[in-house]
């Protein structure tokens, strides 16, 4: 797998990080950059726009993020995604703040131009 396999929009679903009760869903666009990074933006719930970039080796995905909390705080944090194919990324995340005794999840599938996920 190489990490342009890996550009494209996919359907999130995720846990936080304290709060594993808490789900969410959302979409995660990934594009690869002229040094070979990976730029990602997540938008959850349709309204929480989340931005990223990382680096992409042994089928492991890497990615730096950043959102924009209430009064305008950056919250911090790394997601890594073991990408299962180039349609299926298996995550974990943690927030620089968040709680340090739990990890966040999140799985990932490729939308189609129809708008079906593959599975």
């Amino acid at each position: 797998m190489t990490i342009e396999d890996l550009e494209g929009t996919f359907t999130v679903m995720g846990s936080n990080q304290n709060d594993s009760e808490h789900t969410y869903e959302g979409t995660l666009s990934l594009s690869v950059d002229s040094d070979k990074r990976i730029q990602a933006t997540w938008l959850i719930h349709s309204e929480q726009e989340q931005f990223g970039s990382g680096f992409f080796k042994d089928n492991i995905l890497v990615v730096n993020f950043y959102y924009l909390g209430e009064a305008d705080k950056k919250f911090k944090g790394v997601v890594v995604y073991r990408c299962l194919t180039p349609d299926i990324l298996d995550g974990f995340w943690s927030e620089k703040h968040g709680d340090p005794s739990f990890l966040g999840a999140e799985r990932c599938f490729r939308i189609k131009a129809n708008n079906e996920m593959l599975e």
